[in-house]
């Protein structure tokens, strides 16, 4: 596993002003109005046919200043891309020195705190943090174990998926019942009236390979695509999106065996409904 980065990236976008917040809300997939000074929220930015762009924590610091923790991408291009919008609205956007996120301490699900430099989130049995400590596989491991996709810029999963396939709405990432915003309108009918053939899972792989890759089950032609890996306590832990037609209505484990021979054990598959944001262990 020499080759995979345990480290996750830390790229802040920062968004300020008295038109700050309305712009947001305007964009993002959540009702950003409705958020306290403090807390956090999961996010996301679509596209025009409901695929996740951009996918991020979203914390309200101030009345008029946010700052968006990016789950995959590049800060600055989610600053150029979002400026296109701004208009006349009185915001400002801009890409925050990138970092790196580390592994704290037990503190209350989102509630955020800044320190200094330091941004830290509370993930209920642990936190993240933007200070100086532990990094690597166990944070990753928890979120993986929680279904916290995180769509990295080498797994080509930017522009993919739709907030169906990545199990959004159990994140408290989709609000249903707020106004209009890129892709609204194919969340609400997946949400409603169904069709899609994706999900989200977490499986155990019998040997490493690289985030991104895309398995394909033997003897069906279905495809698992593996949006993280990572070797814990000697086991290879992945979260990936998974056709639903491998899973089928079932719960329970099962092997899958795929072309490459890599077997593929599917430990548990998170559902489409919005059950409430799912907390790490």
């Amino acid at each position: 596993m020499s080759d995979i980065d345990l480290s996750l990236p830390a790229e802040l976008l920062l968004a300020e002003g008295a038109d700050a917040g309305s712009f947001l809300h305007g964009q993002f997939t959540t009702d950003v109005l409705a958020m306290t000074v403090g807390s956090w929220q999961f996010s996301a930015w679509l596209d025009a046919a409901g695929r996740v762009r951009f996918l991020f924590h979203l914390m309200r610091m101030t009345e008029q200043r946010w700052l968006l923790l990016l789950r995959g991408g590049r800060a600055e291009d989610l600053r150029g891309e979002l400026a296109r919008f701004v208009f006349r609205a009185k915001v400002r956007l801009e890409a925050l020195p990138a970092g790196r996120l580390g592994l704290d301490a037990a503190r209350s699900l989102y509630l955020v705190r800044a320190q200094g430099d330091a941004i830290t989130l509370g993930c209920g049995e642990f936190s993240m943090t933007t200070a100086d400590v532990q990094a690597g596989a166990p944070l990753r491991d928890r979120q993986i174990r929680a279904g916290w996709p995180w769509l990295f810029d080498d797994a080509d999963t930017r522009d993919r998926f739709t907030a169906a396939a990545l199990d959004l709405h159990r994140l408290g990432a989709v609000a249903l019942g707020k106004g209009c915003y890129p892709g609204q309108e194919i969340v609400a009918r997946l949400h409603y009236k169904g069709g899609n053939k994706r999900r989200l899972g977490r499986i155990t792989l019998s040997r490493s390979v690289p985030r991104g890759t895309v398995l394909k089950a033997s003897g069906g032609g279905y495809e698992i695509h593996l949006l993280d890996v990572v070797d814990v306590d000697r086991a290879c832990a992945a979260i990936a999106v998974i056709p639903r037609d491998i899973v089928g209505s079932t719960q329970q484990a099962h092997d899958v065996l795929c072309t490459d021979g890599t077997m593929a054990r599917i430990d548990e598959v998170w559902g489409e409904s919005p059950h409430g944001p799912a907390s790490p262990r």
